[in-house]
């Protein structure tokens, strides 16, 4: 079950012109686990954000306030040119201020930069408020994958098309 602002005590509220957004560093790497595993059932292990640290530089990005990380998003672009967001996390406390559309502006911005054509992404069926996200940003549902998560859970996969960014964002 994921987290949401509703379970957490107080959410507080920051200005997104006051979050920074940058590349990811090695020192980052344990706030980023503990956003990650305040974030999900299915938590990615420290190697995983390690390599994609070492392979994916420019397109794993960081949320910081007052000098925490507060979020972070991962992207790659593929051989195909598919720039592909494999996971993005807000720290619970801080949900609701706009990060999550900082952070997904940012590495699409980064992506398309990078050559992709189209950025694509999975998203838990249930997750509607990301889903929410993700269309206002111009992503649309191009197909159900049935039992991607390991609980059985069906994903949906979206896709943005790099010529329509922009246009609805």
């Amino acid at each position: 079950m994921s987290i949401s602002s509703r379970d957490i005590p107080f959410i507080k509220k920051v200005p997104v012109s006051l979050v920074t957004i940058r590349q990811a560093r090695l020192f980052d790497i344990p706030e980023i686990m503990r956003v990650e595993h305040s974030s999900f059932r299915e938590k990615y292990p420290r190697g995983l954000f390690l390599m994609f640290l070492e392979n994916n530089p420019e397109t794993f990005l960081v949320a910081e306030y007052t000098g925490k990380v507060i979020g972070y998003v991962m992207g790659y672009l593929r051989p195909d040119l598919e720039g592909h967001v494999m996971s993005i996390a807000v720290d619970p406390l801080y949900r609701g201020n706009g990060i999550g559309r900082a952070l997904m502006i940012a590495v699409i911005d980064k992506l398309i930069r990078l050559g992709a054509r189209y950025v694509g992404l999975e998203v838990r069926v249930s997750n509607e408020r990301a889903i929410k996200l993700y269309e206002k940003l111009g992503f649309k549902k191009v197909k159900r994958v049935h039992k991607y998560y390991s609980d059985g859970e069906d994903a949906y996969y979206m896709v943005l098309n790099a010529s329509e960014w922009g246009k609805e964002s």
